[in-house]
């Protein structure tokens, strides 16, 4: 079936379903519609994408191949309740919420799980982005796989346990780091300076994991043993209680980490 003749509908408006929006339009995918809840929210992404914008799900476009619910975790269910397919596909795309969740809506359903962090401000090449792939039977899973195929390279066929253990990773390698950066730059804005100084510092570790195993590019005073400077540190933070216990946990598991690598 030619990509641009194929029919698609995305249930969401959020940041998945704005990336793959655009990716998908971009590839020459004809999407009739975008659903949210605001009308406003499904129009701000419609006009991007040459789409419909609907707040009703009652007005679902029958007629489409794919329907795409890229809705926040906890409302996939609450839309899930208000749709019937028949034979339609049907596919979420969280990381952690079962495939099954969806079994009442379509004979044929799924999971479409890229694995990426997302924002509304910017749009993502989906070249190399894993696509992590579940159904409910071998021919919605030929189909899932050729329509994530025709826009990426990357496709992973995933069960939904070992999905949820990629998603529970993700969180830490992605969601954790990010609020360290957020706990560095306040840690710098108190005492006038940017977070521009530490830009080439966090390019620099992330960019270490495509060539070394993390464990084996650890740095830092917990690595070395460096006492003086740890206790020097907490006393930096001793205004700010949360921030120390951080400080404290992690410098604790990175020293445990390291006796564990060595034995």
């Amino acid at each position: 079936m030619s990509a641009a003749k194929q029919n698609i509908v995305i249930i969401g408006a959020g940041n998945v379903a704005t990336n793959l929006g655009i990716a998908l339009f971009k590839e020459g995918y004809l999407i009739s519609q975008v659903f949210s809840r605001t009308i406003k929210s499904a129009e701000l992404l419609a006009r991007k994408i040459n789409a419909k914008a609907i707040s009703d799900l009652k007005q679902l476009d029958p007629t489409a191949i794919i329907y795409i619910i890229a809705v926040k975790d906890d409302a996939i269910e609450q839309v899930a309740k208000k749709i019937k397919l028949k034979d339609k596909i049907v596919v979420h795309t969280s990381g952690s919420i079962p495939m099954n969740i969806l079994k009442n809506v379509s004979k044929n359903y799924g999971v479409f799980y890229p694995l990426q962090t997302f924002s509304k401000e910017r749009n993502l090449n989906f070249k190399n982005i894993p696509i992590c792939i579940e159904a409910n039977n071998k021919s919605t899973s030929t189909t899932l796989t050729y329509f994530a195929k025709s826009f990426c390279t990357n496709v992973q066929h995933i069960n939904s346990e070992q999905r949820k253990t990629i998603h529970l990773a993700a969180v830490f390698a992605c969601n954790f780091s990010n609020h360290m950066y957020t706990l560095a730059e306040s840690i710098l804005i108190k005492n006038k300076l940017s977070l521009e100084l530490l830009k080439p510092l966090i390019e620099e570790t992330a960019a270490k994991i495509k060539e070394h195993s993390p464990s084996k590019s650890q740095t830092g005073p917990s690595i070395r043993g460096d006492k003086k400077t740890m206790k020097a540190h907490l006393k930096m933070l001793s205004s700010n209680k949360d921030q120390k216990k951080i400080y404290e946990l992690v410098s604790k598991s990175i020293i445990d980490s390291s006796k564990k690598n060595k034995l």
